[in-house]
């Protein structure tokens, strides 16, 4: 009885055995297979399954702010729960109000004007990053890619058939690209730049000159810029946000701008983010949502609706935190020997390269990537980082400070003792 019914095409749980066959296709298709799991997602993910078995991990994977959304926005969204109106389909596009908040948001914040025509409401930063490159790259498409870059660019570039040309900045540069490496760069098959101030995993800040000067080499070479807008109000000392749409409108036809609350209003798990672009990129990023996703959820968009409606009193208050926390991490790093850190001016991130601490044994082992010191640190430190195979080159960990005062301090701690010995 047993091999008969091992035999059979269902198992005795009724889930189908798939019969071998010399003719067999691969069961995922070769575009999804490729794509890498999100490093920092899984690097959150492991530290929090440590903690949750007993373990005591300082986890400084997340890039998400630790506070929660400010309550005017939660009772927003409390509101809008409670309407009927919020519990049918919305356009794919955006619900009309939010996104005239939004363009009114632009030109506060941003200083020039859009058209509510002209943006996409989306679930979330990241479906406006796949969006905007599937909207406008073509199969062997090239994109320069700035290094060290945040970890799902390359794999939405990826998706859309195009092909990732790094250019790499380290910290020697304070890990911002010149126009003449851009240019070194530069195929007859460049069609996009992605731009990237504040910076994802860095916290390097462009300056306006800096942000002109590569706004104008694009325009100048036709070349498309898709910017990355996410973390424009957490900025600090003399760093100023500078849009590129903004140091140079002529771009306004061939740039695709990215944004969201997630970052602004700690609002990671609302997802709601956007995409502002001509109309022509947006009708077919509008058509490929439709199909894909079609409306963000009501209620998140009636919370974020209030969020860019509002002031930025909250906000203030976050990145007054994120500041007293940046100089804490940047001076504790700096104390180790072997470490260099580049002073991050935005986001919060701190990107030290940890090339002088490599060959160095470290609790009987002897790390010679930064994937392989990450993992020293956690299994003898408990604290999790992630290392720099994630964003580009080996040599460097991401650190978050997007976490409590008192968590901050003793993680770093911990690794100061750890590779002091």
């Amino acid at each position: 009885m047993d091999s008969a019914r091992d035999e059979h095409p269902w198992n005795h749980e009724g889930v189908s055995t798939p019969t071998p066959a010399s003719n067999a296709k691969p069961r995922v298709s070769a575009r999804l297979a490729a794509i890498a799991e999100s490093a920092t997602l899984a690097v959150d993910a492991k530290a929090k399954a440590l903690k949750a078995a007993g373990r005591p991990v300082i986890g400084f994977g997340a890039g998400e702010p630790d506070f929660p959304t400010p309550d005017y926005i939660v009772q927003a969204a409390v509101e809008a729960a409670q309407d009927p109106a919020t519990h049918r389909y919305s356009p794919a596009k955006g619900l009309p109000a939010l996104r005239e908040a939004i363009a009114a948001k632009t030109l506060r914040d941003s200083g020039y004007e859009v058209s509510a025509d002209n943006i996409l409401v989306t679930n979330g930063g990241k479906q406006a990053v796949y969006q905007a490159f599937a909207a406008i790259v073509d199969p062997g498409d090239e994109v320069l890619l700035p290094a060290p870059y945040w970890t799902t660019y390359p794999e939405a570039i990826a998706l859309a058939g195009g092909r990732t040309v790094e250019v790499f900045a380290g910290a020697d540069q304070d890990y911002l690209v010149t126009v003449d490496q851009l240019e070194a760069a530069r195929t007859e098959r460049t069609k996009v730049l992605l731009f990237c101030s504040p910076s994802n995993p860095t916290g390097a800040v462009y300056s306006p000159e800096q942000t002109a000067e590569i706004g104008r080499w694009a325009l100048e070479h036709g070349i498309w810029v898709i910017t990355d807008e996410i973390y424009e109000h957490l900025v600090y000392d003399d760093a100023a946000f500078t849009p590129v749409v903004r140091a140079v409108p002529e771009l306004a036809e061939t740039s695709i701008v990215l944004n969201g609350v997630a970052k602004t209003f700690a609002m990671t798990g609302w997802r709601v983010g956007w995409m502002i672009g001509p109309s022509d990129v947006i009708k077919a990023a509008t058509n490929l949502q439709s199909h894909l996703t079609s409306n963000v959820a009501n209620v998140s968009q009636r919370a974020a609706l209030a969020a860019v409606s509002g002031d930025l009193s909250a906000v203030s208050d976050m990145r007054a935190a994120f500041d007293r926390r940046r100089r804490t991490m940047i001076e504790m790093l700096e104390a180790i020997d072997g470490v260099q850190v580049p002073t991050p001016k935005g986001a919060f991130y701190a990107y030290p390269s940890v090339e002088g601490v490599l060959a160095r044994t470290i609790a009987g082992r002897t790390p010679t990537t930064s994937a392989e010191l990450a993992e020293i640190i956690l299994e003898e430190a408990e604290v999790a980082v992630v290392p720099g195979e994630a964003f580009g080159p080996s040599g460097f960990l991401r650190l978050s400070y997007a976490l409590s005062d008192e968590d901050l301090a003793e993680g770093v701690g911990r690794i100061q003792k750890l590779l002091a010995r």
